[in-house]
């Protein structure tokens, strides 16, 4: 019996990022972005703005993407979209476009959970990178999100920590703010530490029960911290920038993987995968790889082009649902608060 193709265009619309992809059974045929570099002047990214944005991204977008997998719209089986968390305006654009695309070939539609997605790229097929085996823990960290989830198979997953307050990739981001670094500062950051010393300046991490999260303590004691200093030395900033990064970066890790380290002792898991835009760090990617030589972890880290927001995670979802036959009513609506 000939195996049936399955093609997958999916749709992410999340926050500030328009992006659209085609998978052909479990593989990326496409996965193309259309950035907002307009948030940049505003330090963050403004929902009006992205919304906009969207709405006249998303056609050209969709259009790339069908074109470089060289796929017909006719070809399609299904069209999956990121139905939320996220900004709702945001969100809008891509469910109405997906819905409205769905219902114009006649095929399912599917809608995905953008956290879930974030975990579930791993199961892209993509050589040279391993898939993890259930069941696993996955930490989901992003400017958005900071979550450790215990993943049983592909739907069934149990968040056991998130942040109480301000996600890691918001920590990064409002550090560089008050260090005069553009937005989004993790990168920034990222490059400077590389080049600094991680412990020149000493942050005190915030104590939180269990195995949840806080940043918004460090955000303030790191804002006291540079008011302090630049009062006894103006120029202490520029003099010090690669250790101050250094510094925050080295909290930031070590909080992450002290709450990692607690996750694994009170599951027994040790397969660790981790998805979301603020993955890209090299100082965590590092870190996860000291775990492995140290307490015996096996880490999975995606393609870097699958870390940040991107249409090919909300493919794969796509794909694992529409074999389940797991397909939305046209009434689906977006959600910007969605659990996983």
């Amino acid at each position: 019996m000939a195996i049936q193709n399955i093609y997958i265009l999916a749709i992410e619309s999340s926050c500030d990022d328009t992006a659209a992809s085609v998978m052909l059974n479990g593989k990326i045929l496409s996965n193309v972005v259309a950035g907002q570099s307009i948030h940049e002047a505003y330090g963050g990214v403004v929902p009006e703005l992205a919304s906009r944005a969207h709405q006249q991204n998303i056609v050209p977008v969709v259009d790339q993407a069908l074109k470089k997998a060289n796929v017909d719209k006719n070809q399609l089986n299904a069209v999956a979209f990121t139905r939320g968390p996220g900004l709702m305006g945001s969100l809008l654009v891509g469910t109405s476009f997906a819905k409205s695309l769905a219902y114009g070939l006649g095929i399912p539609l599917i809608d995905v959970n953008h956290m879930q997605a974030h975990i579930l790229a791993h199961f892209i097929d993509e050589e040279g990178f391993e898939k993890p085996p259930f069941p696993f823990l996955a930490m989901t960290i992003s400017g958005g999100h900071t979550q450790i989830v215990r993943v049983n198979s592909h739907f069934d997953m149990e968040v056991i920590g998130e942040t109480i307050d301000d996600a890691v990739g918001e920590a990064f981001d409002k550090s560089g703010k008050l260090l005069g670094l553009g937005y989004p500062a993790g990168p920034e950051i990222d490059r400077r530490a590389k080049l600094g010393n991680p412990k020149a300046f000493k942050f005190t991490k915030p104590k939180v029960d269990g195995l949840n999260f806080s940043f918004s303590g460090l955000k303030t004691a790191i804002l006291y911290f540079i008011q302090k200093e630049i009062k006894a030395n103006p120029n202490f900033i520029e003099e010090h920038l690669n250790d101050i990064c250094a510094s925050i970066q080295y909290t930031i890790i070590g909080i992450l993987m002290d709450k990692l380290k607690l996750a694994t002792k009170a599951t027994g898991l040790t397969h660790i995968a981790i998805g979301g835009g603020v993955s890209a760090n090299t100082g965590i990617r590092q870190a996860l790889k000291n775990g492995e030589a140290k307490f015996g972890w096996t880490t999975y880290v995606p393609k870097f082009e699958f870390t940040t927001d991107n249409a090919a995670m909300i493919a794969i979802v796509g794909y694992l649902k529409y074999l389940e036959q797991d397909f939305a009513e046209q009434s689906v609506t977006a959600s910007s608060r969605l659990k996983i």
